[in-house]
């Protein structure tokens, strides 16, 4: 690999992208090479912490196996080296040649994390709404989106993230951010230092439910039956923010009505939580008000009753008054920048974006379109057809649902461009492939509302062969003829520039400011005594007559999850997929030798009455069905407690086994488009040996 810092030796501050974090960090450079990467002790976001991925991100940029230089497949299926100019010559002639066939809306793009999600993937979105077509496709539609939307009906923004330090109960709902947000376990633990509690409620027992003062193992897709005899427990006490509600809500009747069935013997027969440990909850929380936080995790959005269970949970935070004061969940300010979006919510909607009467909610909150029903569009069943696609450090191939049939769209398409650092499952089907800049060959802005601050990460080398996203965008968007109206700027530092105007912040100060710079300084709580909350009646809505439209109940309702309504003999048990690792993110980072070395391969975890039942032993291999389809793995059998009896836990991003072959795209809630990826219905089938035991060796 030939490449070149921007200094010979010293050390560059700059911030983190391994995950979405944007943590504070060094890359401390010796003789052209970067050698470590280290934490700013000075940054407001993790006070110089770094997770092991941002620590190996020296071995990840430099690794043997990134692509440097362009590919292009051949007749024969295989790629051969292309010259970038050529390539995106031939790129563009296709583009035009689709337009021309099938109209604008036949192209699109989509962005995941590998390569941010910030200008990158704001880049993507202007470039195919430039062209002509509303096709921009994220990770959003299987991650995030579903709680933003969720909290947007309720009060029109999600407290992302809430006051962790200074709250006195934090509930953690279906996260671990031990691993998956370690700055924010930081500030839990602050918390605790100082007498604040900590509870978690997961069907597994992670390192976040270890440390728990308090720990709920409750049945996968009950959360809402919780969240509302919490809500009982706060009515019948007397103890909800009566000032809160009665001047700044609606819906409190309906809601108080519909919780008082959530007694704690229903609660407790439905989640399998016994009745001490709920009205230890409740008594916990009671004490703690009003700084009691919730925080659902990305696993809450994988159940067909998501929307409603994450509306649940923010009406909770409302009822405890922990809206918008210190130590609870804040309205955040946002920063005034210039915006890369170049279509306003009406123009989007006008160019009718691929699968919108589907998920209709999903559309008017994200102005992006959703990945399920795209799949649709792309093998030609939908009002239109999607011949083209560009896709930047995204692997749908694996973090999509039926990834078969993600595979039979891709492979269908006239044209699909893959952008990545590796060659990933998803860049395999492509028929052509630019390689990506990794976080240190770029620099972009970074928001951090919830302490209203910006910051800027700097460029800290260059590889030959690669090109960041801002030039691969820049020179399609020029050789399709709407470059100059779209992408004027010469590079992404006078993009950055030009973002930053409104905010009357100056790049250069910027620069000099590793922590950021702060925003607007001053700090106000409770604004919604001032200003109406971003809602349709500007209120904080525990019901919502908009949801009609959706075919969704009015009220944060709970559905009790399939497997306890109607149990399948065929699939008897439930598996559970998409938990966080320490040193995986998705599908990335199995490149680094230490980290293979530590997790070399997936294992199903299983309870040992499962296994016992099953008559399998620990380290044997099991085939693993669902309704779509089956993969063989080993098998983990776990002790005690690690994770319910009846549930089996088989982790994602491994090509193989390929988890997504088992979880089905039609399963899904009704309302976000979210798919059902932590209560799949399967049975396990013991894989039998062909070895002859006797001609074993001993």
């Amino acid at each position: 690999m030939r490449s070149k810092t921007v200094i010979d030796n010293g050390t560059i501050p700059t911030l983190c992208r391994q995950c979405a974090q944007h943590c504070g960090v060094y890359a401390h450079v010796e003789n052209g090479l970067v050698t470590r990467i280290s934490g700013n002790r000075s940054h407001p976001e993790n006070l110089g912490m770094v997770c092991p991925k941002g620590r190996a991100a020296a071995q990840w940029v430099y690794h043997p196996d990134r692509l440097k230089g362009c590919l292009k497949r051949s007749k024969d299926g295989h790629f051969k080296p292309i010259a970038y100019d050529q390539a995106l010559d031939e790129i563009a002639g296709r583009i035009l040649k689709i337009k021309e066939r099938a109209g604008a809306r036949a192209m699109s793009t989509w962005t995941g994390e590998a390569i941010g999600f910030l200008q990158q993937e704001a880049y993507a979105r202007r470039f195919i709404h430039a062209f002509g077509s509303p096709n921009f496709f994220t990770a959003d539609s299987v991650c995030f989106a579903l709680r933003l939307m969720a909290y947007k009906t309720c009060q029109g923004y999600w407290s992302y993230p809430p006051d962790f330090e200074k709250a006195d109960m934090t509930i953690l709902w279906g996260a671990n951010p031990a691993y998956s947000h370690p700055p924010f376990m930081q500030r839990i633990n602050k918390s605790r230092r100082r007498g604040g509690k900590l509870v978690v409620v997961d069907p597994r027992r992670t390192i976040a439910a270890k440390k728990a003062d308090l720990f709920l193992q409750l049945r996968p897709g009950t959360d809402a039956a919780l969240a509302l005899g919490l809500m009982r427990r706060l009515i019948q006490e007397n103890a909800y923010d009566r000032d809160f509600v009665s001047s700044y809500s609606r819906g409190f009747e309906e809601l108080a009505a519909y919780a008082e069935t959530f007694t704690t013997g229903y609660v407790a027969q439905q989640t399998g939580v016994s009745e001490k440990t709920i009205n230890a909850m409740q008594h916990m929380m009671l004490q703690s008000l009003p700084c009691c936080v919730s925080f659902p995790g990305i696993s809450l959005e994988h159940q067909v009753n998501s929307f409603n269970t994450i509306r649940a949970i923010a009406s909770l935070s409302a009822l405890c008054g922990a809206v918008d004061i210190e130590g609870g969940e804040p309205w955040n300010k946002e920063i005034r920048v210039n915006e890369l979006n170049p279509l306003g919510k009406e123009q989007f909607k006008t160019l009718g974006p691929a699968g919108y009467d589907s998920f209709p909610l999903f559309y008017e909150v994200m102005q992006k379109c959703h990945s399920i029903p795209g799949m649709e569009y792309m093998l030609g069943k939908g009002t239109y057809p999607i011949k083209g696609l560009i896709f930047s450090g995204t692997n749908p191939v694996l973090t999509n649902p039926n990834s078969k049939k993600v595979t039979r769209a891709f492979a269908g398409l006239d044209l699909l461009v893959a952008r990545d650092l590796f060659m990933t499952e998803s860049a395999k089907l492509a028929h052509y492939i630019i390689p990506a800049a990794s976080f240190l060959e770029r620099s972009e802005l970074h928001f951090f509302p919830e302490i209203q601050r910006v910051g800027l990460s700097r460029k800290v080398l260059d590889v030959e062969g690669v090109w960041d996203e801002y030039t691969f965008w820049h020179d399609l968007a020029h050789r399709l003829g709407f470059g100059d109206a779209f992408f004027p700027w010469e590079n992404e530092t006078a993009v950055n520039r030009w973002l930053l105007k409104p905010s009357g912040i100056a790049l250069e100060d910027l620069i000099k400011s590793p922590e950021g710079i702060v925003y607007d300084p001053k700090v106000e709580r409770r604004k919604f005594e001032s200003h109406p909350f971003p809602t349709a009646s500007g209120k904080f809505e525990f019901t919502s007559e908009g949801l009609k439209s959706c075919g969704c109940p009015t009220l944060p309702a709970y559905e009790p999850p399939e497997y306890m309504k109607s149990p399948t003999p065929e699939f008897p048990l439930r598996m559970i997929t998409g938990s966080r690792k320490a040193i995986y993110y998705h599908s990335r980072y199995r490149e680094i030798e230490k980290f293979k070395n530590a997790i070399p391969r997936a294992q199903a975890e299983m309870h040992a009455d499962d296994a016992i039942e099953l008559n399998v032993q620990d380290g044997e291999t099991v085939r693993i069905v669902s309704k779509i389809g089956a993969i063989t793995i080993t098998v983990k059998v776990v002790q005690e407690g690690r994770i319910l009896k009846g549930f089996i836990e088989v982790p994602h991003g491994w090509n193989d086994p390929n988890v997504n072959c088992l979880t089905d795209d039609r399963d899904v809630d009704p309302v976000g488009g979210f798919p059902n990826m932590k209560i799949v219905p399967i049975r396990v089938e013991k894989v039998v040996s062909m070895v002859d035991p006797r001609k074993s060796i001993i």
